[in-house]
């Protein structure tokens, strides 16, 4: 395995990242533990989860996952040995998030939402805390575009007292370092200035969208990760599994994740208008005798401004194939291709 600084702390993290997301609805919870056993055993130190987990959201499902965790880092006392980065929710339209209406990102949710995690943890302090996506409206979750509107209202809690409710947060000791997650750059900027100035907890990553066919985040964020220190945490680095050729030509396999969740996120993540550069990017790696899975993902691992690959598996066989991308490092001709084949077919998803 391979070991990244995460932001300016002194915390090495696995640049593979144990993901999450689907256990508690597409995986029982003793398949959670034999991943978790399995990623252990291939030196990862890293795990991603968040309180509203599992996906898709239900009432029932929601933090399972961090209960599933919990359980197995008490079964096995591995916790000292382990980066667990969780999230909070920003504004969503559920009625079962909190017993007071919808969440916001203010001293009362974070309060809350960080002790729910701990309990459902079973620890004392979360290495990794992040705000899973901003309160303001801004273009997020497959938003290209940015319409601006000067209303408070719509803006709501600001970053600012955010970033007070959370450093108390840090000076309880329950969390240890904070991140972000769907941010654009002028947020991430934000946060970084408001820290700086108001003597405020530091944000040390932000977890977005990354792939060969969603490299939006090249476009100004990269920059900041590199200058900046802040670790990206990518997300979807094979666009939902999008990248390993499972829905080509209108495939709908019923134990994917589309098929699992009648299709939800499928528009955004596999539209018709992306066919054409996934399946030139399959045909690269069947060119050049690569599984597309590991060729996506070891694409993602040696970017230099990445600090962590997110990989969520449904399968032993998925998890073990995801791990060895670890290994696997491009050679200068399907560099060359993969460029090719962006330039004529940039950014198909976002």
């Amino acid at each position: 395995m391979k070991y990244r600084k995460l932001g300016t702390t002194d915390i090495d993290v696995s640049v593979i990242c144990l993901g999450t997301m689907n256990w508690g609805e597409q995986n029982t919870e003793s398949e959670a533990y034999e991943q978790m056993d399995y990623a252990v055993s291939q030196d990862i130190n890293f795990f991603d989860t968040a309180e509203f987990y599992a996906i898709p959201p239900h009432k029932q499902s929601q933090g399972s996952i961090e209960r599933f965790i919990g359980n197995w880092l008490k079964k096995t006392g591995k916790r000292k040995d382990l980066i667990i980065a969780s999230k909070i929710v920003g504004p969503v339209d559920v009625d079962y998030m909190r017993e007071w209406g919808t969440p916001r990102l203010d001293r009362k949710n974070i309060k809350f939402a960080v002790e729910g995690s701990l309990k459902r943890l079973q620890t004392d302090y979360i290495d990794l805390y992040q705000i899973h996506w901003p309160e303001r409206k801004t273009n997020y979750f497959g938003i290209r575009d940015y319409t601006h509107e000067n209303n408070p209202e719509i803006d709501g809690i600001s970053i600012e007292e955010t970033l007070t409710a959370l450093k108390e947060m840090i000076d309880e000791g329950k969390i240890r370092h904070i991140g972000l997650s769907n941010e654009t750059a002028w947020g991430t900027m934000e946060y970084l200035r408001l820290s700086k100035e108001k003597s405020l907890s530091r944000i040390q990553s932000i977890q977005n969208p990354y792939s060969l066919i969603m490299r939006e985040y090249e476009n100004s964020l990269a920059e900041i990760s590199v200058r900046e220190r802040v670790s990206l945490l990518v997300y979807s680095p094979l666009s939902h599994g999008v990248l390993v050729g499972k829905y080509l030509d209108g495939a709908m396999p019923k134990k994917s994740r589309f098929g699992y969740s009648g299709g939800r996120n499928s528009e955004r993540y596999n539209p018709a208008h992306a066919q054409i550069a996934i399946k030139a990017y399959i045909n690269l790696a069947k060119k050049h005798n690569l599984d597309p899975a590991q060729m996506a993902l070891s694409f993602v691992n040696d970017r230099e401004f990445v600090t962590s690959n997110i990989i969520g598996a449904t399968t032993m066989e998925q998890l073990k194939a995801d791990i060895g991308s670890i290994d696997i490092t491009l050679d200068a001709e399907v560099m060359q291709e993969i460029e090719k084949i962006h330039l004529e077919h940039p950014n198909p998803i976002t």
